[in-house]
This record gives C-alpha cells, structure tokens and sequence, in this order.
C-alpha cells in the first residue's frame, strides 16, 4: 500500500506542477521539489525569540498590536535565506498587587497555541509608574526553554512604557543580563510612548546585553495595512487547517486536539488580517511546523516516515478507523492532493498581498520608522552572528 500510496500522491503534485508551470514561469517563480521539512533530520537553523509585554493598563494598543501582529513577525524572522525553526515566547508583566506579577508561555514553535493565549492578554493594573520589569526579565532569561543549539539566534524583546521597580528586593537587570550574555541572549528594548524615566533603564539593558534600543508610539507604530487579499487567504487557511490529520497515542492525539482547539479560537475571535498573516506564513517552509504540528498523518505518509499499514488501529485518527484499508488511502491521498492545491492557491494570494503591501508601504514614504522596520533591522543584524541571511525586508 506505501508504494501505491506514495505514487499516487507523487502523481498528484507532478500533475500540479505540470498544470501550473507555465502561471508559474512567467512570474518567474521558481519550481521546488515536494520536501516535507516537518520530517527531515537536516540541521536546520534556530531561531528563538521572547516576547517581554507589558500588560499594564496603559499598554492597550500595544497589546492590540501584538495580536494583530505577530504573524507578520514570524514571517519576517521565518525570511532568512535558509529557513529557519521558528519559537516564539511571551513573558506578560504587570506589578506586585495586581492581578499577576507575570505570565509565562514557553518558546514553542506551535504558534497557534501561543496565539490563542495573547488573545485572552489585556492592558489592566499597573498604579504607581514603575512596574516588575525585573522580574519579567528573569523568567524571560532562566524559565523559558531556551535552545541548546550554540548557532541557534536567541533573542528577548522587552516592550513597556515605565521604568523597572528598583526598590523590591529581587534580581536587578544588570545581573540578569550578564546572565542572559552567558546563555547567549541578547536583549532588546523597545520603550512606548516617551517617558522620560523610561530612556535610561531601557538604552542601559539593550547596551549591557548588545541588543538595541528604540523608540515607538504608544500604540506600537507597526504597519496595519487591510489588502484586497485578506479574506480569501484567511478562508483558504482554515480550510487549509481541515486537511490535517493526527495519529497516535491517545496522549499524543489529545495534545494535538488542543492544537486544533487554539486554531479555532484564532480562527472564531481574531481579525481578518491578522488570520491572512497567519495564512501566508503557514503556507511558507517557516510555517510548516506551526501548520502541522506533531504526528500529522497526511504529511508524515505522503514523506514516506509513515506507513498506513503498519499502524495500530487505536492510533489512527478517528475519521480513519471504520474505513477499509483502500478508503483509508484514498481518503489520505485526497487531503494531500487538496492541500498541494490550496497552498498553492494560499502562495499565488501571499505573493499579491506582498506587492499591494509594498506599494502601500512605498506611497508612504517607505515607513523607515515603524515597529515593523525596526524589528527587522535588529533581527537582520543580531542573527547574522548565527549564520543567518535576511535580504528581503520585513513583512506585513
């Protein structure tokens, strides 16, 4: 049944390339094979960045950016010339006597789920000007699940408007961050608004730590340009999102039952851009990991690491065990098909999304000093120690 199933799937991206070869070459696209990265063992290049947010009241809009945001981000990161693996992890501060001091969500490269949980983040508390910066930036540094990797581009971004608590007796930055040069961390911040107090605590812990400094409106001042594009690539992406399939332990299904539980909230509470954000970076190699997730059938059969025959009934999925071993194939096989076809379909939209964006972007003025921007130069600069290229500029 493998080789069967294998070459009716290859059958089935040959016809399409063959069907769209010529749309292709004439926007003078080029042509990859069909390689699952989701199951290669090729060393591939790590990218690990936290999010330190401040979720006082007066960060509203930053907040609201972020959600808009994020998906953008990850593209830009994802971007480099050799694709990297992607984790992003959110560390939300407020003060002592609030509703919490922090709230951590480990680096993962299931973005869905980190996603889902920045939804539920809002700008509350806060009192007196400082907040627990300190505190945020400790567990950024030592309770998050930092690669190993020594090439690996790991990077905190610290976002608030007021200057850290100097008076509780806790870890101060200065320590914090030679502990983070330790790791191989380098810290960057990003000061909202124009508090004066705020400057001097923020430009001393990106220059301890090597990173950068710089200045943003409130808001956040990032680029929140709707397109013409956006609906049909957030309604090509949630159908992309029902082609998966998962297998397993009854442990291993149920994680990934959650996965598709944060991909519905995302898909049932956020905007529309932001979900054609999301659609176009899951399209893309960088987004592979964030689409697919753990023991995604269809993927894993179609690249040859699964065999449908070999599996237990129990760890099939559950559209899968009442059918005969032949639907089985054909019901896999057409998933793959219909995946080939609506990425495709997902990349063509991205492609004109980008364009109409850049001429936005250009009859603007160029934007040099959007938060988009100057992400951007800081990734492009700070990763090039890790071997990574980035050429293309942000996206948005």
């Amino acid at each position: 049944m493998k080789a069967k199933l294998l070459g009716i799937a290859l059958f089935g991206l040959t016809l399409a390339t063959v069907l769209y070869y010529p749309q292709l070459m004439a926007r003078n696209v080029t042509i990859d094979p069909p390689v699952d990265r989701h199951f290669t063992t090729k060393q591939i290049p790590k990218v690990d960045v936290v999010f330190v947010l401040d979720t006082t009241g007066s960060m509203g809009g930053l907040i609201q950016t972020a959600k808009e945001k994020i998906w953008s981000i990850a593209t830009t990161m994802a971007s480099a010339q050799q694709t990297p693996e992607i984790r992003i992890g959110l560390v939300a501060y407020r003060d002592r006597g609030d509703a919490y001091v922090t709230k951590i969500v480990d680096l993962s490269a299931d973005l869905d789920t980190v996603y889902a949980t920045l939804m539920d983040f809002e700008a509350n508390g806060g009192g007196d000007t400082p907040e627990s910066v300190n505190k945020a930036l400790y567990d950024a540094v030592h309770n998050v699940s930092w690669s190993q990797d020594e090439q690996a581009y790991r990077a905190v971004f610290l976002v608030g408007d007021a200057p850290p608590h100097m008076d509780y007796n806790e870890m101060r930055y200065p320590e914090i961050v030679a502990a983070a040069l330790d790791k191989g961390i380098v810290i960057n911040t990003i000061q909202c608004g124009d508090l004066p107090m705020t400057v001097e605590p923020w430009t001393q812990i990106a220059n301890l730590s090597h990173g950068e400094f710089f200045q943003v409106e409130q808001a956040g001042g990032a680029v929140a340009f709707a397109t013409p594009y956006d609906a049909d690539i957030a309604e090509l992406s949630a159908k992309l999102d029902d082609t998966r399939l998962y297998f397993g332990t009854a442990e291993e299904k149920r994680k990934m039952r959650n996965k598709v539980a944060a991909t519905e909230k995302l898909h049932e509470g956020s905007s529309i851009s932001s979900r054609a954000r999301r659609g176009a970076f899951n399209a893309s190699d960088g987004g592979r990991a964030n689409l697919l997730g753990d023991n995604e059938l269809v993927a894993a059969v179609v690249s040859g690491a699964v065999d449908l025959d070999e599996l237990e009934p129990d760890a099939l999925p559950e559209e899968l065990q009442a059918m005969a071993p032949a639907a089985q194939e054909e019901f896999v096989v057409g998933l793959a098909q219909k995946r080939a076809d609506l990425q495709r379909q997902i990349k063509d939209l991205a492609e004109n999304r980008s364009s109409y964006l850049a001429k936005k972007v250009e009859a603007a003025g160029g934007l040099k000093s959007s938060l988009d921007q100057k992400l951007y130069d800081a990734v492009k600069d700070q990763a090039s120690a890790a071997g990574l290229e980035y050429e293309d500029g942000p996206a948005y």
